[in-house]
């Protein structure tokens, strides 16, 4: 995993999902998670179902590091994965800047873990199409800051919104065209940076 260097910069985990791999140069979970690379991010992608691998390759580098700061984001069942992963580090008492989950699908991804700081969700509500998790809520809101549930739509007029492939724009529907929609991922980008800027 080579994004996962014992560097003194924040972490982020990205999990895409369905039957996506890690690498596909195509999905925007990679995309961000390489152009944070790129700005000096200790930055991975994993499928949703490399789960385990992730725990592992997140341990490992904050045990070589004194910079502790993780961002987990994720979209469909990634967005699962990401839950997963925040709860998995609250229970090794690793503390977690930031989730945000894209059109998340999975069983017990709406309760935010109290050690994430900030959460968010972005979903939309498409007719023919797989429905993202709608509301997030914060399971201490003492230590969670839910910077909210954020509904975006998919006219079919909305042309620069559509995947890059015949089959994703013809049966995806809204849940493909949201993990397309680089308005939405240029949001992400911004949302991770300001975590990743905090101490």
């Amino acid at each position: 995993m080579a994004g996962l260097g014992a560097c003194a910069q924040p972490i982020a985990i990205g999990f895409l999902g369905a039957l996506e791999r890690a690498d596909d140069p195509h999905r925007s979970v990679r995309k961000l998670t390489l152009r944070l690379r790129e700005k000096g991010w200790r930055a991975e992608s994993y499928s949703h179902r490399d789960l385990r691998k992730a725990k592992r390759a997140v341990m490992r580098a904050l045990a070589e590091s004194e910079d502790k700061r993780v961002v987990i984001f994720g979209q469909s069942m990634g967005g699962g994965a990401t839950v997963k992963l925040a709860r998995y580090l609250e229970a090794k008492h690793v503390p977690v800047l930031l989730t945000v989950q894209v059109d998340s699908f999975g069983l017990h991804d709406s309760r935010i873990p109290g050690n994430v700081r900030a959460a968010a969700n972005f979903y939309q509500r498409e007719w023919f199409t797989i429905w993202g998790e709608g509301k997030i809520s914060a399971a201490d809101p003492t230590r969670t800051r839910i910077l909210g549930n954020f509904e975006y739509e998919y006219p079919l007029t909305r042309v620069e919104t559509w995947p890059e492939s015949w089959p994703r724009r013809v049966f995806g529907g809204g849940h493909a065209r949201m993990e397309a929609d680089p308005r939405l991922w240029a949001r992400i980008e911004a949302l991770i940076e300001e975590a990743g800027a905090t101490k």
